[in-house]
Protein backbone atom coordinates (compact mmCIF):
# COMPACT_ATOMS: atom_id res chain seq x y z
CA UNK A 1 0.00 0.00 0.00
CA UNK A 2 2.81 2.42 0.85
CA UNK A 3 4.67 1.71 -2.39
CA UNK A 4 1.51 2.14 -4.46
CA UNK A 5 0.62 5.42 -2.75
CA UNK A 6 3.99 7.10 -3.43
CA UNK A 7 3.98 7.05 -7.22
CA UNK A 8 0.26 7.65 -7.58
CA UNK A 9 0.12 10.58 -5.14
CA UNK A 10 3.26 12.21 -6.59
CA UNK A 11 1.97 11.86 -10.18
CA UNK A 12 -1.42 13.29 -9.20
CA UNK A 13 0.13 16.33 -7.49
CA UNK A 14 2.30 16.94 -10.57
CA UNK A 15 -0.74 16.73 -12.87
CA UNK A 16 -2.74 19.13 -10.68
CA UNK A 17 0.06 21.71 -10.67
CA UNK A 18 0.47 21.25 -14.43
CA UNK A 19 -3.21 21.95 -15.04
CA UNK A 20 -3.14 24.97 -12.70
CA UNK A 21 -0.15 26.41 -14.53
CA UNK A 22 -1.81 25.76 -17.88
CA UNK A 23 -5.01 27.40 -16.62
CA UNK A 24 -3.92 30.50 -14.64
CA UNK A 25 -7.53 31.61 -14.01
CA UNK A 26 -8.13 28.36 -12.14
CA UNK A 27 -4.91 28.85 -10.13
CA UNK A 28 -6.15 32.32 -9.08
CA UNK A 29 -9.48 30.90 -7.92
CA UNK A 30 -7.75 28.24 -5.83
CA UNK A 31 -5.47 30.85 -4.25
CA UNK A 32 -8.40 33.18 -3.59
CA UNK A 33 -10.28 30.41 -1.80
CA UNK A 34 -7.19 29.63 0.27
CA UNK A 35 -6.81 33.30 1.20
CA UNK A 36 -10.44 33.46 2.33
CA UNK A 37 -10.41 30.18 4.28
CA UNK A 38 -6.84 30.17 5.62
CA UNK A 39 -5.54 33.77 5.20
CA UNK A 40 -2.02 34.70 4.19
CA UNK A 41 -0.58 34.81 7.70
CA UNK A 42 -0.47 31.05 8.32
CA UNK A 43 0.00 27.77 6.49
CA UNK A 44 -2.77 25.36 5.57
CA UNK A 45 -3.72 22.79 8.20
CA UNK A 46 -5.42 19.46 7.59
CA UNK A 47 -8.54 20.73 9.34
CA UNK A 48 -8.91 23.39 6.60
CA UNK A 49 -9.32 20.84 3.80
CA UNK A 50 -13.05 20.25 4.33
CA UNK A 51 -13.71 23.96 3.71
CA UNK A 52 -11.80 24.08 0.40
CA UNK A 53 -14.65 23.26 -1.98
CA UNK A 54 -13.09 24.66 -5.14
CA UNK A 55 -9.84 22.79 -4.48
CA UNK A 56 -11.90 19.60 -4.26
CA UNK A 57 -13.39 20.35 -7.68
CA UNK A 58 -9.89 20.88 -9.11
CA UNK A 59 -8.79 17.52 -7.67
CA UNK A 60 -11.86 15.77 -9.13
CA UNK A 61 -11.30 17.31 -12.54
CA UNK A 62 -7.65 16.27 -12.52
CA UNK A 63 -8.54 12.70 -11.59
CA UNK A 64 -11.08 12.72 -14.44
CA UNK A 65 -8.55 13.79 -17.07
CA UNK A 66 -5.45 12.18 -15.58
CA UNK A 67 -6.31 9.02 -13.64
CA UNK A 68 -2.99 7.69 -12.41
CA UNK A 69 -4.18 4.09 -12.85
CA UNK A 70 -5.81 4.10 -16.31
CA UNK A 71 -6.74 0.41 -16.10
CA UNK A 72 -8.17 -0.59 -12.75
CA UNK A 73 -7.27 -3.77 -10.89
CA UNK A 74 -8.75 -6.66 -12.93
CA UNK A 75 -12.19 -7.90 -11.95
CA UNK A 76 -13.34 -11.50 -12.21
CA UNK A 77 -16.82 -12.69 -13.20
CA UNK A 78 -18.10 -15.37 -10.79
CA UNK A 79 -21.08 -16.27 -13.00
CA UNK A 80 -22.60 -15.57 -16.39
CA UNK A 81 -24.24 -12.14 -16.50
CA UNK A 82 -25.42 -9.45 -18.87
CA UNK A 83 -24.43 -5.79 -18.43
CA UNK A 84 -26.01 -3.18 -20.70
CA UNK A 85 -26.72 -5.81 -23.33
CA UNK A 86 -23.23 -7.35 -23.23
CA UNK A 87 -22.87 -11.00 -22.23
CA UNK A 88 -20.05 -11.57 -19.73
CA UNK A 89 -19.26 -15.28 -19.29
CA UNK A 90 -18.32 -16.91 -16.03
CA UNK A 91 -14.58 -16.80 -15.21
CA UNK A 92 -14.01 -13.79 -17.50
CA UNK A 93 -11.32 -11.34 -16.46
CA UNK A 94 -12.63 -7.77 -16.82
CA UNK A 95 -10.42 -4.72 -17.30
CA UNK A 96 -12.06 -1.34 -16.58
CA UNK A 97 -10.66 1.56 -18.65
CA UNK A 98 -11.14 4.48 -16.28
CA UNK A 99 -9.12 6.75 -18.61
CA UNK A 100 -11.78 6.30 -21.32
CA UNK A 101 -14.64 6.74 -18.83
CA UNK A 102 -13.30 10.15 -17.79
CA UNK A 103 -13.15 11.35 -21.40
CA UNK A 104 -16.42 9.85 -22.64
CA UNK A 105 -18.41 12.55 -24.51
CA UNK A 106 -21.62 10.72 -23.60
CA UNK A 107 -20.91 11.33 -19.93
CA UNK A 108 -19.09 14.69 -19.99
CA UNK A 109 -19.53 17.98 -21.82
CA UNK A 110 -16.29 19.10 -23.53
CA UNK A 111 -14.47 16.08 -22.05
CA UNK A 112 -10.99 17.20 -23.18
CA UNK A 113 -11.34 20.60 -21.47
CA UNK A 114 -10.05 21.18 -17.93
CA UNK A 115 -13.09 22.73 -16.24
CA UNK A 116 -13.46 22.26 -12.45
CA UNK A 117 -16.71 24.26 -12.55
CA UNK A 118 -18.42 21.26 -14.15
CA UNK A 119 -18.73 19.87 -10.60
CA UNK A 120 -20.60 22.90 -9.21
CA UNK A 121 -23.91 21.57 -7.88
CA UNK A 122 -22.99 18.06 -9.04
CA UNK A 123 -23.41 15.00 -6.82
CA UNK A 124 -20.69 13.09 -8.72
CA UNK A 125 -17.91 12.03 -6.39
CA UNK A 126 -14.76 9.96 -6.91
CA UNK A 127 -15.28 7.37 -4.20
CA UNK A 128 -16.74 4.68 -6.48
CA UNK A 129 -20.42 5.60 -6.34
CA UNK A 130 -20.58 7.15 -9.83
CA UNK A 131 -19.19 5.15 -12.72
CA UNK A 132 -18.31 8.23 -14.81
CA UNK A 133 -15.44 8.87 -12.38
CA UNK A 134 -13.60 5.88 -10.93
CA UNK A 135 -9.99 6.85 -10.17
CA UNK A 136 -9.99 4.57 -7.10
CA UNK A 137 -12.17 1.80 -8.47
CA UNK A 138 -15.39 0.71 -6.79
CA UNK A 139 -16.81 -1.84 -4.40
CA UNK A 140 -14.70 -4.58 -2.86
CA UNK A 141 -11.92 -4.02 -5.40
CA UNK A 142 -11.69 -0.31 -4.63
CA UNK A 143 -8.40 1.20 -3.50
CA UNK A 144 -7.90 0.61 0.25
CA UNK A 145 -5.73 3.72 0.49
CA UNK A 146 -8.28 6.09 -1.09
CA UNK A 147 -8.92 8.24 1.98
CA UNK A 148 -5.23 8.61 2.80
CA UNK A 149 -4.44 9.36 -0.85
CA UNK A 150 -7.09 12.08 -1.08
CA UNK A 151 -5.88 13.76 2.11
CA UNK A 152 -2.24 13.63 0.95
CA UNK A 153 -2.98 15.06 -2.50
CA UNK A 154 -5.27 17.84 -1.30
CA UNK A 155 -2.96 18.80 1.56
CA UNK A 156 0.22 18.90 -0.56
CA UNK A 157 -1.43 20.89 -3.36
CA UNK A 158 -3.03 23.30 -0.90
CA UNK A 159 0.33 23.96 0.78
CA UNK A 160 2.20 24.45 -2.50
CA UNK A 161 -0.38 26.77 -4.03
CA UNK A 162 -0.99 28.71 -0.82
CA UNK A 163 2.66 29.23 0.13
CA UNK A 164 3.96 30.03 -3.36
CA UNK A 165 3.12 31.81 -6.56
CA UNK A 166 4.16 29.69 -9.52
CA UNK A 167 5.26 30.52 -13.04
CA UNK A 168 6.72 28.60 -15.94
CA UNK A 169 10.46 29.00 -16.65
CA UNK A 170 12.05 30.97 -19.50
CA UNK A 171 8.93 33.10 -20.09
CA UNK A 172 7.03 30.06 -21.34
CA UNK A 173 3.36 30.71 -22.04
CA UNK A 174 0.74 28.46 -20.38
CA UNK A 175 -0.40 27.33 -23.82
CA UNK A 176 3.14 26.08 -24.51
CA UNK A 177 3.26 23.70 -21.54
CA UNK A 178 3.70 20.14 -22.82
CA UNK A 179 1.02 17.87 -21.33
CA UNK A 180 2.16 14.68 -23.05
CA UNK A 181 1.44 11.56 -21.00
CA UNK A 182 3.64 8.53 -20.52
CA UNK A 183 1.46 5.46 -20.30
CA UNK A 184 2.31 2.64 -17.94
CA UNK A 185 0.98 1.12 -14.73
CA UNK A 186 0.86 4.76 -13.58
CA UNK A 187 0.14 7.50 -16.12
CA UNK A 188 2.73 10.18 -15.43
CA UNK A 189 3.94 13.20 -17.36
CA UNK A 190 6.34 12.28 -20.17
CA UNK A 191 8.58 15.12 -18.95
CA UNK A 192 8.64 16.24 -15.33
CA UNK A 193 7.08 19.62 -14.64
CA UNK A 194 9.48 22.54 -14.18
CA UNK A 195 8.15 25.66 -12.46
CA UNK A 196 9.54 28.65 -10.56
CA UNK A 197 8.11 29.37 -7.07
CA UNK A 198 7.93 32.74 -5.31
CA UNK A 199 7.04 32.82 -1.62
CA UNK A 200 3.74 34.61 -0.96
CA UNK A 201 2.79 34.24 2.74
CA UNK A 202 2.95 37.46 4.76
CA UNK A 203 3.88 36.22 8.21
CA UNK A 204 7.19 34.68 7.16
CA UNK A 205 8.20 37.07 4.37
CA UNK A 206 11.11 39.45 4.96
Amino acid sequence: MLAASMDTAASTVEWILSELLKNPQVMKKVQKELEEVVSLDRMVEESDLESLEYLDMVVKETFRLHPVAPLLIPHYSLEDCTVDGYHIPKDARIIVNTFALGRDPNAWTDPEKFNPERFVGSSIDLRGQHFQLLPFGSGRRGCPGMQLGLIMVRFIVAQLVHCFDWKLPNNMLPSELDMTEEFGVVVARAEHLMAVPTYRLQKYST
